[in-house]
């Protein structure tokens, strides 16, 4: 053997051992797919609605601090629809300078303006509307990302279906608790600190008329939480608070497990600095009034302030351990700008995915049996080439797909078995132009060289449109799509690299004894 073909051997050894070594043991080494490990397989599609009326709402109620900070205040603020939002003033002239403000600082709003009474009407703007759907998506996307990290579920798939759909894809492999799962997904986790006007009490009417039949501007009504007290059910009050709230959760540092004084499950959380500062001069100013924990639009306690609080504090609740558990990680993780529905909701079982396993084995082992058998046939001596060359584009494969930590799904186990007659379908290429070639009379050594130059155009290309294939099959493809994309295109590299080099020097290793015939 020539100095350039042993460095070549040393060369595809290395390549062999240093995938068998990646990809050993399989079971661990290769992550399996939705379909094979079993888990959970959702598509939930996001109210983009919400998100947009939670947009104008705030918007409604900055504005009207605003309004009241220049000494223009309305008497009236009502909420139209989901994109605008209307104020009602004594004079024309105090409506004209509202309207000056609202061009200034809100000018993804449409203003109107109409007389008897003096009303203003802010209306967001459709593209602002686009915007803010696209936006919500996107946020809820990663939202629900940070969510299944922090649970722990390896190798996940979450993805926007489509570049401007309103629904996520979401793939759990090995997730045993789905409704755990669903719930931590569904909640919004919206957390607001607000401040108490009036309340609690009983009913709502109690509420509207103590305040004289209308509620004051900026305030709404928010129902509490059912609790259970010693056995006892008591049923839920009522609240009347100030929409803008004081604190939000996106202004937390941190949210974990704790425990009240009497040891049950609560929620302990950290403020950012300069939200700190901000809470601990607005309960120091309102020493004595209730202060309301909202979390999903519902108070979960409004305790009274007794002292200036800065950046850490509890939020009491009749949570189990697992819902506050449940419930730090939501608000860690973030919160939903909208809810969700639930589109698709499947559970692959373990057992289903053993057998897939099983079968896929089994129709490779079958499929491999079969090839081997017609090139060790047909090919004679040469076939044992393409043999090893097959032998070693598995190994490359599976190689490469655990150092990339690729997902085999069963596509993917679809791709490998496609695969043991695509790597082979170069080398019967090559062979059919050796045959050729010795047919027209030339040496074995003219034979070999003369079929690999004169195939190698025809493998270039028949390979170059199925990686086309693949890249578009990825770039669109849901997750068990993706796996069997990846699986192609892996082989279809490996299968070039050894039908193309491999075979090559084995073949010139056999010519390097200056053996005169060829079994082909």
């Amino acid at each position: 053997m020539s100095r350039n073909n042993l460095y070549k051997f040393g060369l595809i050894l290395a390549i062999s051992s240093f995938c068998v070594f990646l990809s050993y043991p399989p079971s661990e080494q290769i992550n399996l797919g939705l379909d094979l490990r079993g888990g959970i397989h959702l598509v939930l599609d996001v109210v983009v609605e919400e998100a947009v009326a939670g947009q104008v709402r705030t918007d409604m109620g900055r504005f009207q601090d605003l309004l009241e900070d220049e000494g223009v205040v309305p008497s009236e603020t009502i909420l139209d629809s989901d994109v605008s939002f209307s104020m009602t003033f004594n004079t024309e002239l105090l409506r004209d300078q509202a309207e000056v403000n609202a061009i200034n600082y809100y000018s993804s709003y449409n203003v109107n303006l109409s007389s008897n009474p003096p009303t203003l009407n802010l209306s967001l703007d459709p593209a602002e509307q686009d915007l803010a759907k696209d936006a919500a998506v996107r946020q809820a996307l990663q939202t629900i990302r940070n969510r299944i990290d922090q649970f722990g579920v390896a190798e996940p798939v979450i993805q926007r279906q489509g570049m401007a759909g309103t629904r996520i894809l979401v793939q759990l492999p090995g997730a045993e608790d789905p409704e755990r799962v669903k719930n931590l997904l569904r909640t919004s986790a919206i957390l607001q600190f607000r401040l108490v006007q009036a309340g609690p009490a009983e009913t709502r009417e109690a509420l509207v008329a103590a305040a004289g039949g209308q509620l004051p501007p900026g305030t709404e009504i928010v129902e509490s939480i059912p609790e259970t007290v010693n056995g006892i059910d008591i049923p839920p009050m009522f609240y009347l608070l100030d929409i803008v709230p004081i604190v939000e959760g996106g202004e937390l540092k941190d949210a974990r497990l704790s425990q009240d004084e009497f040891g049950l499950p609560a929620i302990g959380f950290t403020l950012e600095a300069t939200s700190a500062q901000k809470f601990g001069e607005f309960t120091s100013s309102n020493i004595g009034r209730l202060l309301a924990i909202v979390l999903d639009d519902r108070v979960q306690q409004a305790p009274s302030i007794e002292s200036r609080i800065d950046g850490d504090g509890i939020i009491r609740g009749s949570f189990t351990l697992e819902e506050a558990e449940d419930r730090s990680l939501m608000l860690r993780s973030g919160a939903l700008p909208a809810s969700i529905e639930y589109l698709e909701d499947r559970s692959v079982g373990p057992s289903l995915g053993r057998e897939s396993i099983r079968q896929g084995v089994l129709a490779a082992i079958i499929g491999m049996s079969v090839v081997i058998a017609f090139m060790l046939v047909y090919y004679k001596g040469a076939g044992i080439n393409a043999v090893v060359a097959l032998a070693l584009n598995l190994i490359i494969v599976m190689g490469v797909m655990a150092s990339l930590q690729a997902t085999l799904t069963l596509p993917g186990i679809a791709g490998l078995i496609l695969l043991i007659g695509m790597s082979v379908d170069a080398n019967v290429l090559i062979f059919e132009r050796i045959r050729e070639e010795l047919d027209l009379g030339k040496t074995v050594r003219s034979s070999i060289d003369a079929g690999f130059s004169k195939a190698f155009s025809a493998i270039l290309d028949a390979n170059l449109t199925t990686l086309i294939a693949a890249a578009f099959l990825f770039q669109f493809g849901t997750g068990p799509v993706k796996g069997f994309a990846v699986t192609i295109t892996i082989g279809i590299v490996a299968s070039m690299f050894t039908a193309l080099f491999v075979s090559r020097l084995l073949f010139a290793i056999w010519t390097s004894a200056r053996r005169q015939t060829l079994s082909i």
